[in-house]
């Protein structure tokens, strides 16, 4: 496996302009509502590049903004105001640098590239996302979390440091690397980087990742995946769900991981994902997965499953339908036994929602705790029930959460939500740009409806915690939309946002890097940016 960076090439990046046939594919990511015509693309090699393109941008006043994976769920990335796209595509290295003893990951690589890289190279992962083509680069400055996060934690509680093209005060950019250490100076780079969000405060080259407190030779300096874990994934038919029926399996499900999530405990092993899918899909799905090694896996899994189930009368069946995110997977109707590699493969590229680029779509978050109440259950069935849009691929998706992620505290990273159960997406998918307003319609009324008790949002109390900011969402900062008198950004950072602010003032003091919600300058307001 390689031990340097191979792509550390200077001079100019390559740039593409409207002339050339790439440019229609570089204009635009996962979310065909948004697209954007800037006057170049930069497709740079390494960080120098980068640094490269950046200057050229910032000395002309050009906005700027930059792509990993494209699975910005907002115009953060494209959107008709930016005029230069730093493309990280061709940045795709996972390398151990042997300088800083940490595991590089550059911004450019897709998940799965960095897990089989990571396992295959030194027998170790990262507690990253699902989806095998989300890029490293936005992934990781949210935070970053997936289904070993209960046994492991966030992403970036194993973040060890970011490098990071920045641009001074002077219009100068200039490549810095800003690490954990209590004795570095520029450690506030790192922490806005620990959930903070892409697009706020530089470019990211290339993330360093050795785990706290960890020594020793590179197989014992980040977390080792199971050898092996359980799989299961059913569908629960529509014909046999009633409010009732729903509201249990909700409570069930939501029930389990508030009651279950201690950290080293047994169940802690275990993390999966609901799937609430329109009726008009046909069915509902659940994925669980149980690491293998721990004591009494199976019976684990079994209790599980039988505890999610009990009282709602439904049958599970096999996965042999499209559901939720998933495509077919009748294989694990039946519990199987598969290397942890051979799994993260088969789930990674069995996500057509998420990585289907003909999509457009609609995305809302929370952070949940304890119980889901039945009232907000029941809005779920009146929505999920609803004749009109009638899409199969509108959803409420439920995702396992806390165990180890609760160590950590809410001010150690950027990343402030570190008590919560269960992170809760709203969503809906669909081909044309006709079908925007109902589907957009549909999705907003779900969420207001849900958090209607606390202005449309999830605020945190009892029950909720606010929303992730991997999932981002513009009508978190409209009041037609929000009417509970909290900011955006108080949602999804909580505390933390006047620090986030202070990182701001340090290391983009001209507003560079900017997008409708970015980190403002201090002084600022949250409509507006300095131009």
């Amino acid at each position: 496996m390689p031990t340097a960076n191979s792509s550390a090439r200077v001079g100019r990046p390559r740039s593409i302009t409207p002339t050339d046939g790439r440019f229609i594919t570089l204009t635009s990511g996962m979310n065909q509502r948004y697209q954007a015509a800037p006057e170049v693309v930069y497709l740079p090699e390494s960080s120098e590049q980068v640094r490269v393109a950046v200057g050229e941008s910032a000395t002309a006043g050009n906005r700027i903004s930059v792509h990993s994976g494209g699975h910005c769920f907002e115009d953060f990335v494209f959107n008709p105001e930016v005029e230069a796209v730093v493309d990280l595509s061709a940045m795709n290295g996972v390398y151990f640098d042997s300088d800083h003893q940490a595991f590089a990951v550059e911004a450019g690589a897709r998940l799965l590239d960095v897990y089989e890289r990571l396992y295959l190279g030194w027998g170790v992962t990262l507690p990253g996302g699902l989806c095998y083509s989300v890029g490293a680069g936005g992934h990781v400055a949210g935070g970053g979390y997936g289904l070993l996060s209960r046994q492991h934690g966030l992403t970036v509680d194993h973040l060890y440091g970011v490098e990071v093209v920045v641009v001074d005060a002077e219009g100068r950019a200039r490549l810095v690397t800003a690490t954990r250490e209590h004795t570095d100076p520029n450690r506030d780079l790192w922490w806005g980087h620990t959930g903070g969000g892409g697009g706020n405060f530089g470019i990211v080259t290339r993330y360093l990742f050795r785990s706290p407190g960890a020594v020793g030779e590179p197989p014992e300096l980040l977390p080792q995946p199971p050898d092996e874990v359980l799989l299961n994934a059913v569908s629960l038919p529509w014909e046999e769900l009633n409010r009732e029926a729903l509201t249990t399996l909700l409570g069930n499900f939501t029930g389990w991981y508030s009651e279950h999530s201690e950290p080293r405990t047994r169940e802690a092993a275990l993390s999966g994902m609901l799937m609430l899918n329109h009726s008009s899909n046909g069915h509902i799905g659940m994925l669980t997965q149980v690491d293998a090694g721990v004591t009494g896996a199976e019976d684990l899994l079994r209790e599980h499953l039988e505890r999610v189930l009990a009282g709602t009368g439904v049958t599970p069946r096999p996965m042999n339908a499209p559901v939720g995110e998933f495509a077919p997977m009748p294989e694990l109707a039946d519990t199987r036994r598969l290397s942890w590699l051979r799994a993260v493969r088969m789930i990674g590229t069995n996500t057509p929602y998420l990585t289907d680029p003909t999509l457009r779509g609609e995305h809302k978050s929370a952070y949940g705790r304890n119980r889901v109440p039945d009232s907000r259950a029941s809005v779920l069935y009146d929505h999920l029930t609803a004749p009109s849009p009638n899409n199969p691929n509108s959803m409420l998706v439920v995702m396992s959460y806390g165990g180890a992620i609760n160590t950590v505290g809410t001010s150690q990273t950027a990343s402030a939500q570190r008590d919560s159960h269960y992170k809760l997406l709203y969503q809906a998918f669909w081909q044309h740009e006709e079908e925007d307003a109902e589907n957009i319609a549909w999705v907003r009324s779900l969420y207001e409806r849900t958090y209607a008790d606390s202005g449309g949002v999830p605020v945190p109390d009892e029950f909720s915690d606010g929303c992730y900011v991997n999932y981002p969402d513009v009508d978190l900062g409209d009041e037609r939309h929000n009417r509970s008198g909290k900011a955006w950004h108080d949602l999804y950072y909580k505390d933390n946002y006047p620090r986030l602010q202070q990182v701001k003032a340090r290391w983009d003091p001209g507003d560079v890097f900017r997008h409708s919600q970015s980190v403002r300058l201090p002084g600022g307001t949250d409509d507006e940016h300095c131009e």
